[in-house]
Parts: structure tokens; sequence; C-alpha cells
């Protein structure tokens, strides 16, 4: 699984280059970072941070302090949560669009399912706080779970647009999915001193997926 930020500016939402720049920076880690919620004492994590250049505030003239968490559960969940504050001197507000760019690596993509979604190269908005991709080659199940982000993106190349990309090998789009956590159809707006939270927690369980005897919404429950 491969993880970008496409943070401060989904795709072409906005004003700035294509996805933004957040995912183009070197991002600090906080040696002091504020202690964790009781009830996950025992994930790993660390704590980065970004916040604007002098070259940054030429495209983009606010004041922000992005700070990503990212954690390890014992049993390899990992999640995501990040935290966007607004710190402009001036009074103003900003607005902006966010989505965490999640590759699946997957047996065939003509063998997975997103469940609840329906097909590629999509945005759908208001989707459910869990979505299921159900891998039936491999018998396994990727498990999002979202909290501040109402919005999904699903995406594959497939061949076409796979051979036009100079990074991309013309098969690889059989073996990745992208899955996108995200906040696109409402820009999120921040006065100074505010804060926005958006987390994505990313699980794998075995499936048995053959004939339907696979039932996605247990998957969701947790059952």
């Amino acid at each position: 699984m491969v993880i970008a930020i496409r943070s401060l500016q989904f795709a072409s939402h906005g004003t700035l280059d294509q996805h933004g720049f957040a995912r183009n920076r070197f991002w600090a880690v906080d040696e002091d970072p504020p202690p964790f919620p009781t009830n996950t004492l025992n994930k790993a994590f660390v704590d980065l941070i970004l916040k604007p250049s002098e070259e940054d505030t030429k495209i983009w003239p606010h004041s922000f302090e992005y700070r990503l968490r990212i954690a390890l559960g014992p049993g390899g969940d990992l999640m995501l949560t990040s935290r966007i504050r607004n710190t402009n001197s001036d009074g103003k507000p900003f607005s902006f669009t966010f989505a965490y760019h999640t590759y699946f690596s997957v047996s065939d993509i003509s063998e997975v399912r997103v469940e609840g979604l329906e097909t590629v190269d999509k945005i759908y908005l208001s989707t459910p706080t869990k979505i299921a991709i159900i891998d039936h080659e491999k018998k396994r199940t990727f498990v999002l779970r979202k909290d501040g982000l109402p919005d999904a993106v699903v995406w594959n190349p497939w061949d076409k647009k796979a051979k036009a990309m100079a990074d991309f090998g013309d098969d690889e789009y059989k073996h990745m999915l992208c899955v996108e956590a995200a906040a696109v159809e409402k820009a999120v707006t921040l006065k100074p001193g505010e804060e926005w939270k958006g987390r994505l927690e990313l699980s794998a369980v075995p499936s048995s997926y053959c004939s339907g005897q696979l039932d996605p919404q247990r998957v969701l429950q947790g059952s």
C-alpha cells in the first residue's frame, strides 16, 4: 500500500497546481508531540509537521500548521490523522480541499469490488464512514474507516491511460486500485485559530469470498 497526501487542494479543485503543494514538501518530525488519546496508547506513532515556506506563501498567501500523525497498531492497522490550523495573523480565513491518496495492491483489478461504490475514476459524495475493498482472488478485504472526510474517490487509469503515463507500466493498472477518503464537494473553511481534523484508519482482514459467501456488511460492521 502506498500513501500520498493530496492536501490543501484536491486535483484541480482550486487555484494551485494539480493536487496542491503539501505532497511535494519536506516535513519536520515533532520530537515532543502531544499525548495520544487513552484508547490508543498501544499504537506506535510519529507526528510530522508542515508549515509554509516563503516560496509557499507566494503561491498560497496564508499561514497554517499541518500536523499529520501516523500511527501503527499491534495488529497492523494504520491510522492517519490530519490536523490543519489557520495561523494567519491578518484575520483572514482560508479554504482548502483534501484527500488521502491511498494506493492498494490487488491481485487483479477485474477480481476486485469496492463495496458501496460502483466503478473506477469517479468522485463519490457523502459516502459511508466505512468502505470495503474486496479482493476475491487474494481472499483479502481492505477496510477503510474515515472521519471528517465525507467524500471518496476511486481511481484506476485502465489500459489506455496507463500506456500514456511515463511513470506507469502498461500493465500495472491490473494490480492496483486507488481509493481516497476526501473532502471535495465542499471546501473546508477555517478562520484564524480554527482547526480541522480528518482521520483515516486502514486495516486488512481475511475474507472467503466465493460465489457470494462473503457478506460485505458483516465485514464493514467488524463481524
